[in-house]
């Protein structure tokens, strides 16, 4: 009977930690509409960028992995690259531990635009530091939805991490 009582509260702390990694961003205009429609049958937003600014880390110089792709190939492939395994190689400029049973962290290589220039990484490996350059090799999966607004339309699961 004690099992209930702490999963409950345990849960709820691993979903306010994950705030800090993906919360969905609500609407600008959405509280002035009133013709709205309710949070519930509003679209989900996408996954939103890491508070870090580019320009704290370096990613000057980042080659591609061999055999890999760039975090813009991976976005701008997805369809085909969905379910495989795949290397690419970036610097490190977010890292969450722990949460869901996994280490979560965010890659960036200099490719791409707003949305196509951050790769979200989940792995059960011990997480790089932020600025680190790594080669990380996971599956590509798509459009996953981890509920309370924590949603990403591309996400390498299961990496496995190499500091360079």
């Amino acid at each position: 009977m004690l099992k209930p009582k702490i999963a409950t509260p345990l849960a709820l702390a691993v979903l306010v930690a994950l705030a800090g990694c993906a919360k969905k961003e609500p609407a600008a205009d959405a509280a002035k509409a009133p013709e709205a429609a309710p949070a519930a049958a509003q679209p989900a937003q996408p996954h939103p960028m890491p508070s870090l600014e580019k320009s704290a880390v370096d990613l000057t110089g980042i080659a591609k992995a061999e055999g890999g792709k760039t975090i813009e190939e991976i976005f701008n492939e997805k369809a085909a690259l969905a379910g495989t395994k795949v290397p690419v190689r970036g610097k490190v400029v977010k890292v969450n531990p722990g949460i869901m049973g996994k280490n979560w962290l965010h890659v960036r290589d200099g490719s791409g635009a707003d949305g196509t220039n951050d790769l979200t990484v989940t792995t059960m490996a011990e997480l790089p530091k932020i600025g680190d350059t790594v080669l990380v090799t996971g599956t590509v999966a798509l459009d996953q939805d981890f509920g309370m607004g924590y949603q990403y339309a591309v996400i390498l699961q299961d990496a496995e991490i190499k500091v360079e």
